[in-house]
C-alpha cells in the first residue's frame, strides 16, 4: 500500500483508464464481459496499492466501495424487469394485443404499422423494450407485405419508436433507473416514477412524427437474405462438404477456377485440420474438403435443387432425414402433407437476447440434429461471416439463413431460442398463462408507479411471481438476464466511484465549463446533451449514463442549477442511440430483419438526434427555465 496526499495522480490515472474502457467498449474487439472483468480488476488492485483517504481515514477505493455496484438496487431492478420481459414474452401475453393490428387489406396495413408503432412506443413507457420488439418483427414483417412496403423501411422505426416510449418514464430504460441510482449513490434523491414524463412525452412526440413521416423516406429499399439468394445479383457465402462419392473428387483448378463450379469463389478449403488460401492454382478437390465459396443466388439455388448433398455432409443427412420422418410420422399421412415434409424451404430465423443458443457454435446448436434443417449462411450486423460456418459463435440479433422441410421451420417457430422472420404466417394459440403473466406485470408497475412499494422491490416480486406461477421456469429465467449488462453496469459503476473520489468528475465538468461557450446555462446544457447523445451511440447508453450523472451534476452544483435539470439531461440524451446499432439493443435486433448497413442508422438516426437535441433546448428554456 502506497498512500499519496495529492488525488492528482489518482485522478490522472482513472481518467485514462475511462478513455481506454471507451475505446475498448467502443471497438469490441475484445468480447464486453472480458473488458468489464479486466478493467474492474485493474480497478480494484489500483485501489489496494494507492488508496484515497476520506476525513475518517477510510479508503475509498477499498474493495467494498467499488464492488458496491453489483449490489445496486437498481442494477437489481433492470435485471428483474428483464426476467418478466421474458415470462412475457414466454407466455406471448402481448400477442393477442399485436394481432388485432394485422389484416390483410392493403389500404389498413399501412395504418396497422402505425398502429403497432404507437402500441410499442406507449409499452415501452414501462415494459423493457427488448421483448416488444421481438414481439413486433413478424407482425410488421406481415404487415409490410401485405400493404407493399419494404421491410427496411419500417424495421428502424421500430427500434426507434420503442426507444422514444422508454424516455417517459422511470422503468422504460435501463438507462433512466442507473442516472436515477447514481444520483442517490452522490447524495441527491432519486427520481422518481413519473417525474420526467411530461418532458419525456414531448420528446417521443416530436421523435414519433420524424419516425412515421420521414425516416422510412430516408431508408434505402434493401432486399432480404432470401430474395438475394433467388432473385438478385449479390453473393452469398455457403459451405459445401465433399462426400466420398462426390462428383467434385479430383477436379483441379485451372486458370483460377474449378470447371464444374465456373461461378463460384472458393474463399477457402479446410483439408484436414488445415485451411488452403487462395490460389488454388493446381490443387484438386479430395473427397472430405469442406469448401467455403461465394457465389450468385442462381448458382446457390442450382447446387440447392440439382445437389443438396454438397451442402452438408453424408452423416448430416442421414440426421436430417431421420428427423423430417419423424415429423412426418407425427402428422396425418395425406399425399400432400407426405410431399410436403420433401419440399425445402428456405427462411431467415433470428437468435434472441435471452436464447440458449448465445455463445454456443453452429456445430454444438445443430440445427440438423433439433429441427432438421441446415444453416446457408450466417448475417451479423449486415455482414457476412465468411469462415467456417460450424465454429461461429453465436451472438444476440444474428439473422441466420435456414434450408429445411415447412415442418422444420414450423418446429423452429415452436421453439423459444429462435425466432422465425419469415415462412409461415400461421397464428401461434395463445397459452393458458398468459392473462397470468399480464396480470402480475400490470399489478407490480401500477403498485410501483402509485407509490406503494419501490421499483426495485416490484421488480424482484413480479419475477418472482413470473417463476412461481410457472409463466417461466427457472431455467428460463436464468437465460433473461443479461450477464452483459451485469458485469457492465458493475465494472462503469465502479470507474463512477474512482471518478468521483479521484475528483475526476469534477475535473471534466470544470473543463467543460471553461469552454469559451456564449449563451450563459442554456448553452452549457446544450453542450452536455450533444455530448452525452454522441457518445451513447459509442458506447452502450447504461455506461454512458453511469459515466456523465457524475459529471452533469457537479456542472450543475458549479453554474447554481437544480441538478435534477442536468440528470434529466443526462437521461434524454443518453437514450438517443439512434446512430448507431450498437447503441442499443433493439437497433442489433432489427438489424438483420431489415438487412440493414450500418449508415442506414447514420442517415436515419443523425437526423432525430439532431431534432431531439433542439427539442430538448427549447423544453429547457420554456418549460424549465433555464
Amino acid at each position: 500500500m502506497f498512500l499519496i496526499e495529492d488525488t492528482f495522480y489518482h485522478m490522472c490515472f482513472v481518467l485514462f483508464l475511462t478513455a481506454v474502457a471507451v475505446v475498448l467498449f467502443a471497438r469490441e474487439k475484445i468480447p464486453l464481459e472480458v473488458t468489464s472483468i479486466g478493467l474492474l480488476t485493474i480497478l480494484l488492485v489500483f485501489g489496494q496499492m494507492f488508496p484515497i483517504a476520506d476525513a475518517t481515514g477510510k479508503n475509498q477505493l477499498d474493495a467494498a466501495s467499488l464492488l458496491a455496484g453489483f449490489s445496486n438496487p437498481s442494477l437489481i431492478a433492470v435485471l428483474a424487469l428483464l426476467v418478466m420481459g421474458q415470462g412475457i414474452i414466454q407466455t406471448d401475453a402481448l400477442r393477442p394485443l399485436s394481432q388485432l393490428f394485422v389484416t390483410s387489406n392493403k389500404l389498413f396495413a399501412w395504418l396497422s404499422i402505425i398502429g403497432i408503432l404507437i402500441f410499442v412506443m406507449v409499452v415501452s413507457a414501462f415494459l423493457n423494450n427488448t421483448p416488444l420488439v421481438i414481439i413486433a418483427i413478424p407482425v410488421i414483417q406481415a404487415l409490410a407485405i401485405t400493404s407493399g412496403v419494404s421491410e427496411s423501411r419500417v424495421m428502424i422505426p421500430l427500434s426507434f419508436a420503442a426507444i422514444l416510449g422508454g424516455m417517459t418514464t422511470l422503468i422504460g430504460s435501463s438507462t433512466n433507473l442507473l442516472v436515477s441510482s447514481s444520483m442517490t449513490e452522490l447524495g441527491y434523491e432519486p427520481l422518481e416514477f413519473f417525474e420526467f414524463t411530461v418532458p419525456g412525452m414531448m420528446m417521443a412526440s416530436v421523435g414519433f412524427l420524424y419516425v412515421v413521416f420521414i425516416a422510412p423516406y430516408l431508408l434505402k429499399d434493401r432486399s432480404s437474405m432470401t430474395q438475394e439468394l433467388v432473385g438478385n445479383t449479390k453473393e452469398f457465402v455457403a459451405e459445401i462438404d465433399i462426400n466420398p462419392d462426390s462428383p467434385l473428387i479430383g477436379e483441379e483448378c485451372i486458370n483460377g477456377k474449378f470447371a464444374k463450379l465456373p461461378e463460384m469463389k472458393i474463399k477457402l478449403i479446410q483439408r484436414g485440420g488445415h485451411l488452403i488460401l487462395p490460389p488454388f492454382e493446381g490443387y484438386k478437390i479430395e473427397k472430405n474438403d469442406v469448401m467455403i465459396v461465394s457465389t450468385s443466388r442462381e448458382q446457390l439455388s442450382v447446387v440447392l435443387s440439382q445437389y443438396p448433398g454438397f451442402l452438408l455432409s453424408e452423416d448430416d443427412a442421414e440426421v436430417i432425414e431421420r428427423v423430417n420422418q419423424r415429423l412426418a410420422d407425427n402428422e396425418t399421412q395425406s399425399e400432400d402433407k407426405i410431399d410436403k415434409q420433401k419440399t425445402r424451404l428456405v427462411a431467415e430465423v433470428m437468435i434472441p437476447p435471452a436464447s440458449r443458443m448465445i455463445d454456443m457454435t453452429l456445430e454444438q446448436v445443430g440445427f440438423h440434429r433439433q429441427f432438421g434443417a441446415i444453416v446457408l449462411g450466417i448475417q451479423r450486423r449486415a455482414r457476412v461471416v465468411r469462415r467456417r460456418l460450424g465454429r461461429i459463435r453465436l451472438e444476440p440479433g444474428d439473422t441466420l439463413l435456414i434450408a429445411g422441410s415447412p415442418a422444420s421451420i414450423e418446429l423452429m417457430r415452436k421453439n423459444p431460442d429462435v425466432v422465425v422472420l419469415s415462412g409461415s404466417k400461421k397464428e401461434l394459440p395463445v397459452p393458458k398463462k398468459a392473462p397470468l403473466a399480464a396480470v402480475i406485470f400490470l399489478g407490480v408497475i401500477g403498485m410501483a408507479a402509485l407509490g406503494f412499494i419501490s421499483i426495485p422491490v416490484a421488480a424482484v416480486t413480479g419475477a418472482v411471481l413470473m417463476i412461481g406461477t410457472n409463466c417461466l421456469n427457472i431455467r428460463q429465467a436464468t437465460r433473461a438476464i443479461d450477464r452483459k449488462i451485469f458485469l457492465l453496469v458493475g465494472s462503469m459503476l465502479a470507474i463512477g466511484t474512482a471518478l468521483q473520489a479521484s475528483d475526476g468528475a469534477q475535473f471534466i465538468a470544470n473543463s467543460l465549463l471553461d469552454l469559451p461557450i456564449p449563451g450563459g446555462n442554456l448553452a452549457q446544457l446544450a453542450l452536455l446533451f450533444i455530448l452525452v447523445a454522441i457518445t451513447t451511440n459509442v458506447l452502450s447508453n447504461n455506461a454512458c449514463a453511469i459515466l456523465f450523472t457524475p459529471i452533469a451534476l457537479n456542472m450543475a452544483v458549479n453554474l447554481g442549477v437544480d441538478p435534477f435539470i442536468f440528470a434529466l439531461t443526462v437521461v434524454f440524451a443518453a437514450n438517443c442511440s439512434f446512430a448507431s446499432p450498437i447503441g442499443y439493443q433493439t437497433n442489433l435486433l432489427v438489424m438483420g430483419p431489415g438487412h440493414y448497413k450500418f449508415r442506414d442508422f447514420l442517415v436515419s438516426g443523425v437526423p432525430l438526434v439532431i431534432i431531439l437535441w433542439v427539442t430538448y433546448i427549447f423544453i429547457a428554456k420554456f418549460y424549465f427555465g433555464i
